[in-house]
């Protein structure tokens, strides 16, 4: 709670400190929802470790931490929401909540707006050229992708554990179509600093993207096997 309450008073928050900290700790709160596995406070402290270490790449780190915390504040992995091929977090939802927040605790209405469209470009994570605070924001929220190999497969159980009401050959589906598309990109992380972490994102994507190759084919051929006898 003292990072969030420093991040608020760099941006110029006028609240008291007890106003500050209530805020924060709705945050929190919103955080430690029952629905999630992965996207919880551990993933909120990771993240902000990551933006410490890229910090020096930032011109305003306070606001990109504070665009940390409320990055996944709305979050919602219902099926209708997953059919409609948008993920859990809610960016567009927990920016206006962050803008709302922040100027109610008396941030300027250019720093809360700023902080509002940092949270915003987290839902495509390719920040503009030249923005190297979102593209920090973005470094922090992908590095998991990069984590030691264990890591990274707690990384996906919990994952799937968020969306376990979605049938295994939707998710399958879904999870393929992602990983693909981060395969495709030209680079998955846009700061300097964070390039050192490429090598090992890609490692770990190929190994998921080949795993799961892997289930769709087998889960294929076992429909294919048991519709055999109707088809002769």
């Amino acid at each position: 709670m003292t990072s969030w309450i420093r991040s608020c008073l760099a941006a110029g928050a006028t609240a008291s400190q007890p106003e500050l900290r209530s805020t924060g700790l709705a945050l929190l709160d919103r955080w430690s929802e029952p629905t999630r596995f992965y996207h919880t406070v551990k993933h909120l402290a990771d993240v902000l470790s990551r933006v410490d270490e890229l910090a020096e790449e930032t011109h305003e780190p306070d606001l990109v931490r504070l665009a940390a915390w409320y990055h996944g504040a709305i979050f919602n992995a219902e099926a209708r929401v997953a059919y409609a091929s948008q993920g859990g977090e809610d960016e567009v939802a927990s920016a206006a909540l962050a803008r709302a927040e922040l100027v109610d605790l008396g941030v300027s209405e250019k720093h809360a707006t700023r902080v509002a469209d940092l949270v915003t470009a987290m839902a495509r994570h390719k920040p503009a050229p030249g923005d190297f605070d979102c593209a920090v924001l973005c470094d922090a929220d992908m590095a998991i992708l990069a984590s030691e190999p264990q890591r990274y497969s707690c990384y996906v159980r919990d994952i799937r554990k968020e969306y376990e009401h979605i049938p295994v050959d939707d998710y399958l589906a879904a999870r393929h179509r992602i990983l693909t598309k981060l395969v495709d990109r030209k680079s998955l992380f846009a700061s300097p600093l964070a390039a050192s972490w490429e090598d090992a994102a890609r490692q770990n994507l190929a190994g998921e993207l080949a795993r799961v190759e892997r289930e769709i084919s087998k889960r294929e051929a076992g429909c294919a096997a048991g519709s055999a006898p109707q088809d002769s």
